[in-house]
């Protein structure tokens, strides 16, 4: 079931992302943001958190950079300890609850969107799959998307397979 191939570039959906700035915002409104650069990566994670944080099967994560990220509006943060110690820190809106953002230590000048808060989504396909080996029965992971059982060491690969899925936001150098 939960696996990793070492090709990162196996089989992906080459995408056509909207231009640039992305945009979205909370459930009620109150809270807007604004993605000003290409997202580093997309991905699906299926730790049980985040099937708590989303009361679904797996939690939708865009990675920016801190630099090109806005937000405007009434937030609040919560600051849930990790098993490597530390804590994430999640924002949210102190209105309607609907979680925006989350950072993990070591994501440096990175941090995570919920990707379904996006005002469109729609052209979103991820790399891959994070904690795999606690997604829901009726998710299908096909075998060739990038897999990962638990949390990856790296997220190299993950990001490498988006950069290439989306050539517009990242030419071949």
């Amino acid at each position: 079931m939960a696996r990793h191939s070492l090709d990162p570039y196996r089989s992906m959906t080459i995408l056509k992302p909207p231009p640039l700035p992305l945009t979205g915002g909370c459930q009620c409104g109150a809270v807007r943001y604004t993605i000003s650069g290409p997202p580093v990566v997309f991905y699906l994670c299926h730790c049980t958190e985040c099937q708590k944080q989303t009361s679904s099967a797996f939690g939708e994560s865009l990675r920016v950079q801190r630099a090109d990220f806005e937000m405007e509006g009434p937030t609040k943060v919560f600051l849930r300890p990790i098993s490597k110690g530390g804590h994430q820190t999640c924002t949210f809106c102190e209105t309607c609850g609907t979680r925006l953002t989350h950072q993990r230590p070591g994501y440096g000048d990175k941090l995570n969107v919920k990707a379904g808060t996006l005002d469109h989504a729609s052209w979103l396909v991820p790399a891959g799959h994070i904690w795999a080996s606690s997604k829901q029965a009726h998710v299908t992971i096909r075998a060739d998307e990038l897999a990962y059982p638990h949390q990856p060491e790296t997220d190299a690969d993950l990001e490498a397979r988006w950069q290439a899925m989306t050539p517009i936001w990242h030419p071949a150098s």
